[in-house]
């Protein structure tokens, strides 16, 4: 399929029409109707007391089915399996691919997102980012406009759907004084400058994050959304659903199942080389990492490791379990986007070099954090003194590397 890659990378979305022909569209919805309804029931069996007999079904704003965790992972065969096996169509892996600037862009999460019911209006505009979590939203826009998105998030409606709003650009700048004061006033209205995608049952749109976006309307009209992305690896810790998939789907998905096993592996040379204060080997090991990514790429990384080795340590903390609850879910979830591999990664240190690590990147947390509460309008997640759009001036690389000797 052809594509405007160059359109893409500045406007920050793109409409892919027909990405699922006609012809295969009864037999997807057919696939993912299955298991809308096995998560009906899962969700009937957990509710709490005094919901209503659906739980979730009845009472979200917009019901979400996760194909790659338990329990529905553990219901997918071959019935359903088509549900993920269009993940790896050329129309939607390969044009990923394109987009993205690399050979083999690995999905990392499958979901899909249905209408409630009952109406439940205008989301809010937001970016799909919560800096404290990762990183300033100037890091990701330097790193964007140096070599390009690490990440691109689709929509692909089984139904005509007309609910995302996107800003054009805006995944390449912070939010305007205008933008910042509508979202304050009202953040369920359109933006100045948005646009509305209409899409037709079977096409997509495809967008960079942190793209400002919005739902703009979570009605009872039947919506069928495929939702989820593509990046240059994930990880795939429940793997039961690939056995019934087509010979050519398990290949893939054993590919890219190698490929998360490397990243790991070089994620934890680059740890190493900082307990070992090798500037010159973590280095390096960055390049490996992220082959390409310049400058700016790489401090990004670097954030996206401090914030993952505070998770390793609170992973080898003897009261883990006494945690917070968030706390604890941060630290077992993997995001192999920002390199936070989770908990079987965590277990390649020790407490002690947990603790090591802790030191040698509290630097760059320093860094990102102010001595005041900070809030920015358009963000998910609460006040934090993390800094929400500003990328700390007073690091870099180097300076960041000498700091392990003073």
């Amino acid at each position: 399929m052809h594509i405007d890659r160059d359109r893409f990378l500045e406007e920050g979305y793109l409409i892919v029409r027909n990405v699922v022909s006609l012809e295969a569209l009864d037999g997807l919805r057919k696939a993912y109707e299955i298991l809308v309804e096995h998560q009906k029931q899962t969700w009937a069996q957990e509710r709490n007391p005094g919901d209503p007999p659906g739980g979730v079904w009845e009472t979200s704003r917009q019901p979400r089915l996760h194909l790659h965790r338990p329990p529905l992972a553990h219901q997918i065969d071959k019935q359903s399996g088509p549900a993920i096996e269009i993940w790896l169509h050329e129309n939607m892996q390969g044009v990923s691919s394109q987009l993205l600037g690399v050979k083999d862009a690995a999905v990392t999460e499958m979901m899909m997102m249905c209408s409630p019911q009952s109406d439940h209006g205008p989301a809010q505009w937001h970016r799909d980012m919560y800096p404290p979590y990762a990183g300033p939203l100037q890091g990701y826009i330097e790193d964007i406009l140096e070599s390009g998105p690490r990440y691109v998030q689709w929509n692909l409606s089984l139904y005509d759907d007309d609910v995302l709003w996107v800003v054009p650009g805006s995944h390449v700048r912070v939010n305007t004084p205008e933008e910042d004061a509508r979202i304050l006033e009202d953040p369920g209205v359109p933006l100045p400058g948005s646009v509305q995608t209409h899409l037709n049952a079977g096409d997509g749109v495809v967008y960079i994050l942190p793209i400002l976006h919005w739902g703009s309307n979570y009605s009872t009209r039947l919506r069928r959304c495929i939702h989820g992305g593509f990046s240059e690896y994930a990880i795939y810790q429940e793997q039961g659903y690939i056995q019934h998939l087509s010979p050519d789907a398990q290949s893939t998905f054993a590919r890219w199942i190698r490929h998360s096993e490397e990243m790991q592996d070089h994620t934890e040379i680059v740890l190493r080389a900082a307990l070992e204060k090798n500037g010159a080997g973590y280095y390096t090991a960055l390049e490996n990492l992220h082959p390409g990514r310049g400058e700016k790429g790489k401090l990004l990384s670097t954030v996206f490791l401090s914030k993952t080795v505070q998770r390793i340590y609170n992973l080898k903390r003897p009261d883990f379990d006494r945690l917070p609850a968030k706390v604890q879910g941060e630290a077992i979830r993997p995001h192999p986007m920002t390199l936070d591999w989770g908990r079987p990664f965590a277990e390649r240190f020790t407490p002690g070099e947990a603790r090591s690590l802790l030191d040698r990147f509290e630097p760059i947390d320093t860094s990102l954090q102010s001595d005041q509460e900070q809030f920015a309008p358009g963000f998910q997640g609460a006040n934090s003194p993390y800094f929400f759009n500003e990328m700390p001036t007073d690091i870099d690389l180097d300076r960041f590397i000498a700091s392990w000797e003073t």
